[in-house]
């Protein structure tokens, strides 16, 4: 497979810088092997049935750009200088993974320098600093909430800054575990009435976890498919969790992540047996057509870029071909892509089903 092959124009003007306002207003496209039909995820509730479970990312983004001011002991004294910081990843050695800019001209043994709190360049490699900070657990959280943005994708982050309103916006309404630096945006349509109305349909629902990070933004630069490799993200399937999916399917229900980074989680964590098992760790899984799904029987999610892995994994359940005509119809019919985007429901396999 060829990077091109993952290609189709995209008009500027589709890419969403705002939500849907309710979230659940949003669009979406559903989708069979040879049927689509425009909806919104409030009609979720005519495609979903009794016994279907929602897997869920219950990752908690952290406010991770943040504004500093480099300090350099010279002869003379402290020199300063601003620096953008946009924090990646926790490392095992107690260090953060960043950008910065400039990173060039920075050294290790600097001090960066927040509203209160601070953090030392400890090395340097692979255009990313390791910073370690001088506060950490809850200190550092509350720190990063006070001083901190939101770590908006790079296309909504050319056109705006992030404010106040993304605090809420780039956050799910369940969010609880702290340590994500991009948001698992499928999930961002959901809010408490559509919740609820679910639940009262006798849709079950099941929280796993994946810390997304700022990888899942980078472009793939190879054009033979097959040697890119993935970022790692470090995610959790419970026992709970993977007792109520094995549940599921022996009742005969559909599992259906919400977003991605729930399906490459429950993917990996059904690698080895062929069921989802409880599992812990970092997840590189890359999913291209030819994949033998194990624990996915449909999947929301969003719009994504051309050229990504993200299409290259909705490829692969629905068939090359087949996404690119769906994408298709989604910018002729002015879909709206990407984090702040509409979203779509893929149900491969069967024909036509609603209730």
């Amino acid at each position: 497979m060829k990077l091109s092959d993952f290609d189709f124009e995209l008009p500027e003007e589709l890419i969403a810088t705002r939500p849907a306002r309710p979230r659940s207003s949003a669009r979406m496209l559903v989708a069979g092997d040879d049927w689509q039909e425009d909806c919104h995820v409030s009609d979720l509730l005519r495609w979903l049935r009794h016994g279907d479970r929602l897997v869920l990312n219950d990752t908690k983004v952290i406010p991770a750009r943040l504004n500093g001011v480099r300090v350099r002991e010279t002869g003379q004294g402290e020199v300063n200088a601003g620096i953008e910081v946009t924090l990646l990843s926790p490392r095992a050695d107690g260090c953060w993974a960043a950008l910065l800019k400039p990173l060039r001209k920075v050294k290790d043994g600097e001090t960066i320098r927040f509203g209160g709190f601070s953090a030392t360049v400890e090395g340097r490699g692979d255009g990313q600093a390791w910073l370690r900070f001088d506060v950490e657990g809850d200190a550092l959280q509350a720190a990063l909430e006070r001083e901190g943005a939101m770590p908006l994708p790079p296309y909504i982050a050319a056109k705006r800054a992030a404010d106040a309103k993304d605090r809420e916006d780039y956050q799910t309404v369940w969010a609880e575990k702290t340590g994500a630096v991009a948001a698992p945006t499928a999930s961002l349509h959901f809010d408490e009435a559509l919740l609820d109305a679910l639940r009262e349909r006798g849709v079950e629902f099941t929280h796993v976890t994946l810390h997304v990070g700022a990888g899942t933004f980078l472009p793939v630069k190879v054009d033979d498919v097959s040697q890119h490799r993935m970022h790692a993200e470090w995610g959790e399937v419970t026992a709970a969790a993977a007792a109520g999916i094995a549940a599921t399917k022996a009742a005969g229900g559909r599992v259906i992540p919400v977003g991605t980074t729930a399906l490459r989680l429950i993917e990996t964590a059904a690698r080895e047996t062929g069921e989802v098992v409880p599992w812990t760790g970092e997840t590189d899984i890359f999913i291209t057509p030819g994949f033998e799904f194990r624990a996915t029987d449909a999947l929301m999610t969003n719009f994504h870029l051309p050229k990504s892995t993200l299409l290259m994994l909705v490829s692969a359940l629905m068939g090359r071909e087949r996404m690119l005509a769906l994408y298709d119809h989604a910018v002729r019919n002015r879909y709206r892509f990407f984090s702040y985007g509409d979203a779509s429901l893929l149900l491969p396999g069967g024909g036509k089903r609603q209730q």
